[in-house]
Formats: structure tokens, sequence, C-alpha cells
């Protein structure tokens, strides 16, 4: 039994996958997501909230324990954009240090492309086949294009559901205007794949969509009462019906989007921002439909790190 492990430290949410290898082929043996939303506010004041930091760090021993004691002793950690952007990103450094015995590797956006990418391909890619990746995290989204696990080009924004929530400032429920901004900021912020479109890269590839906003749509979309990994990953969602979830989801109070059937309670107050950037990087992608995708960094990890052992 090799077992091996991956967590992810994202701006909105902490995931761990805990998987027993087979070849280079990954199993997963627990699959744990918590929202503990590191980086709210590091947009307006570009600091971690000590609050923050500290429900991160508790989710954070919390999963390393777990893994340990699962018989998964080497973990591979590593922190996105929130850690990435915060000026005092070392207080929750060595809070982790202290409390997990990690210390997450903070990755540039491009590396964290590179290993969506990877992760995305190992479920979805095929020898002549061009594959897009989309990733809305939290902080920040990622997208790369490729015939092969390493990607042939990628693009980092420094937008995501929570930055893009913050930034515009949307009512409860989000009036006309409101809308109008999220998809003007999103739109401004994602403007360099219209080029990147125009250039050919994008021209008949397979668009995967990764991370907590797609797979929260496409559960929403299929109104899971209990979210079901197995039933999101590989489904597809179609523009029509991502402008359909956003319109409806839009014109709820948050207390009542918090309650749809398939949506993470935590994750209602940003869905209607990552949706808007989903869709707007739709839009300038030329693309109609996508796959969803349950894996993301940590996949990444797992193949990147153990997978050639």
């Amino acid at each position: 039994m090799d077992r091996v492990a991956a967590i992810d430290v994202g701006t909105n949410t902490v995931l761990l996958t805990v998987a027993e290898r087979a070849g280079k082929r990954f199993e997963p043996v627990v699959e744990r997501a918590e929202i503990t939303r590191l980086g709210r506010g590091v947009d307006r004041t570009g600091m971690l909230d000590p609050a923050a930091i500290a429900g991160t760090v508790e989710v954070l021993a919390r999963f390393a324990g777990e893994a340990r004691a699962l018989g998964a002793p080497r973990i591979a950690c590593v922190a996105t954009s929130a850690a990435r952007d915060a000026k005092n990103g070392e207080a929750f450094f060595a809070a982790a240090r202290r409390d997990a015995g990690l210390v997450p590797e903070v990755i540039s956006g491009d590396e964290e492309a590179r290993l969506v990418h990877l992760s995305a391909w190992s479920d979805f890619g095929a020898p002549g086949q061009r594959l897009a990746v989309l990733d809305v995290g939290g902080g920040s989204t990622e997208v790369t294009w490729g015939s092969s696990a390493q990607p042939s080009g990628r693009r980092s924004f420094q937008m995501g559901a929570v930055r893009l929530t913050e930034r515009a400032g949307p009512g409860d429920p989000p009036s006309e205007a409101d809308l109008a901004r999220l998809r003007a900021t999103a739109r401004a912020a994602l403007a360099e794949m219209r080029e990147i479109q125009v250039s050919g890269h994008l021209s008949g590839a397979r668009l995967v969509g990764v991370a907590g906003t797609v797979t929260t749509l496409a559960a929403v979309a299929q109104s899971l009462p209990v979210y079901d990994a197995a039933r999101v990953h590989g489904s597809d969602l179609g523009r029509e019906v991502l402008l359909d979830l956003v319109a409806r989801l839009a014109a709820l109070p948050l207390r009542e989007r918090a309650l749809v059937p398939g949506m993470e309670p935590k994750r209602a107050d940003v869905i209607v921002a990552g949706a808007t950037l989903v869709l707007e990087a739709m839009a300038l992608g030329g693309f109609s439909h996508l796959t969803v995708s349950d894996r993301g960094v940590r996949w990444g990890l797992l193949h990147d790190r153990f997978g050639g052992d």
C-alpha cells in the first residue's frame, strides 16, 4: 500500500486528497474540502485576516493529521492566490508550521495553471486532441491550452470569485446594474482571452472547467441534495444552462440562494461572481460548453510530485 496526499490551500477553500498509487495512476481514499475564506479582504487591504489565518490553519492541521493517520506520511501542500498576494503571508506559514507540521509552498499563477492542466489532461486528454482548461478560483483565474500533459500556453488573471465579489460589491440580491458591473469587471480582467482565441490557440479545443465555482454550478444544475463527485466529474455545462443558472441564483437573496439544492452554503455569496467569470471566459474564448472536473491543483500535485517515483 503506497499512500500519498496533496493539500491545496486556496483563497476560498482548503482541499485534501489522500490517494493510493497504482503505477502512475491514483485511486482516491479520502477527499475533503472546507471553505475557510483565507483570502477575504486581501484585495482591499493586501493582508491576510488573523481570523482567516486561524481558521485555515485549524483545517490544515486536521487534514494533515487525517492524511498521516491514513498512512500517507508524504504530503505535498501548496498555497495559491491569497498567500501569493498578502504582505503578511509569513504569519500564515509560521502558524501552519507550528500547528500542522507543514509549510505550504507558495506557487505562482503559472505553476498553478500547469498543475491544473496536468490534472485535467490525466482525466480528459487524448493524443491528437487539444485541451483548454479554465480554473476559476477565489482570487485568480487560470487558463491553459495544449495537446499534451504539459500545456503549450497558460495565463493567470488576478480575478476570482471572491476578489470579483469584493471589488464589484453587488447588493443582496444583486440589481441589474450590479450584474452589469460584475460582467464588465470580469470581461476587463479576462480581456486577453480574446487575443488568445483570435490567435487560434483555442480552436477545436475541448474546454474543461475546474474548481469550486464550476463544480457547484454543476451540482445546482443537477439539483443534487448531497454533493456527489461521481455525478459532477465529467458532466457537461452548456452556456445556455449557465445563463439560466446565473439568472435564477442572482434573483434570490443570499439566505435563499444558500438553500438551493446543490449549493454549498458558504459559497452562496460568491457564486454569482464566479459564474459570471465562467461565462465571460467562455464568451471570450469562443466556447459554448465545458466539461466539469471535480479535480484540480491537488490532483496535479499527486501526478507531478508522486507519479514518477
